[in-house]
């Protein structure tokens, strides 16, 4: 079970932290995901993490102002984004997989579990 939050209405330039909270078999053994969907808009990757931590991967809108961490002693997975954008205005989804492949990482379609989403709004 994924549970994201942290959303919110936030202004241009500033940051944010999602957390999305895991239990049970995907707490600390699967890779974790982000993903974003604007209105009208295809499910985009924004960032993974392997289970160990040390690998992580980035989507190319947020690459260089953006950071995914995990906490598996929490069980919960970060995602922090800075300099928002009006264009980084989603719903941001978390995800989790036991055994997704580098080249299917971007593919939303591949991943097993899914979170309920969380709201981001960047305006001014």
């Amino acid at each position: 079970q994924l549970q994201a939050s942290g959303g919110g209405l936030v202004q241009p330039g500033d940051s944010l932290r999602l957390s999305c909270a895991t239990s049970g078999r995907t707490s600390s053994t699967y890779t974790m995901g982000w993903f974003r969907q604007a209105p009208g808009k295809e499910r985009e990757f924004v960032a993974a993490i392997r289970r160990n931590g040390g690998t992580r991967h980035y989507g190319d809108s947020v690459k260089g102002r953006s950071t995914i961490s995990r906490d598996n002693a929490e069980n919960t997975v970060y995602l922090q984004i800075d300099s928002l954008k009006p264009e980084d205005t989603a719903v941001y989804y978390c995800a989790a997989d036991s055994g997704i492949i580098l080249s299917s990482l971007r593919n939303p379609r591949l991943w097993a579990f899914w979170g309920q989403g969380t709201l981001v709004t960047v305006s001014s």
